[in-house]
């Protein structure tokens, strides 16, 4: 009798020690994909890409910026990348996807389509590519490692949010520079599905609602280049929140719209 429990003790004893050495190892898998897929995602932007705040002398006398992005090489690698986004003194330094398959199939897919738990960059099928919607919604995960849309959180610092005024979205013929409006805490509440943007009110609305976010967690700029207005094109990034349910929000305002060269 006592042999018979023993062996029932060492078989439950066994059998935990497995799903903790599987739930170690799984985490450490995870982990090292996702340096894995980070490492990539710099060696690409290193390779297609070069991008600075600094304007040029020739750019200032020619007036039209130079493209910084190989975009004919990021189309060989995955037509589905139609744009390049660079926030100053942060990780993000990312190309943007949208699938012709599903919204979310970047949500665990690189660039090149391979899974992975990082994903991508990608905006839902609602918008369009060449970014005049008056409302476009960016969705990129919120990595431990720092990759992705993590580093919108560093917006969350006032002095951070103050320094740093502008971010910048390349297309193959355009630079597209945005000043940031605010960043805040929203719910899980899906924006495009929820505001019907064509309808004046309802943008304004929505211009208001950036302008003075619901949330404890926010900065907002008071002092914008301009008053906005039913005329402007804004560009919302989309992450997790750091703890609980929600999502925390980048606004930006198309400020500048440049064709490049």
């Amino acid at each position: 009798m006592e042999n018979e429990r023993f062996k029932i003790i060492a078989t439950f004893i066994i059998i935990f020690l497995l799903i903790v050495l599987g739930v170690i190892g799984y985490f450490i898998y995870v982990a090292f994909n996702n340096n894995a897929v980070q490492d990539d995602y710099e060696k690409l932007s290193s390779s297609v890409a070069s991008v600075s705040e600094k304007t040029s002398k020739e750019e200032t006398k020619d007036k039209k910026p130079k493209n910084p992005i190989d975009f004919k090489s990021l189309k060989k690698t995955n037509k589905e990348i139609f744009a390049w986004i660079k926030i100053p003194d942060t990780n993000v330094n990312y190309p943007i996807l949208q699938s012709e398959k599903a919204d979310d199939f970047y949500l665990h897919r690189d660039y090149r389509g391979y899974n992975s738990y990082a994903g991508a960059l990608y905006i839902e099928y609602c918008n369009n590519t060449d970014l005049t919607d008056r409302v476009t919604v960016v969705y990129g995960h919120n990595m431990q490692n720092g990759s992705m849309f993590a580093n919108l959180h560093k917006f969350e610092n006032p002095d951070f949010f103050k320094k740093h005024r502008y971010f910048y979205v390349y297309t193959p013929d355009r630079k597209l520079t945005y000043e940031v409006v605010s960043g805040h805490n929203y719910s899980t509440k899906h924006i495009m599905n929820s505001y019907n943007f064509t309808e004046d009110k309802v943008f304004k609305d929505y211009l208001d609602f950036i302008q003075n976010p619901r949330s404890t967690v926010r900065n907002v700029r008071t002092k914008l280049d301009h008053k906005l207005t039913v005329d402007d094109r804004i560009i919302t990034l989309s992450t997790c929140l750091n703890i609980g349910d929600g999502r925390y929000l980048l606004q930006g305002v198309l400020v500048k719209d440049e064709f490049t060269r």
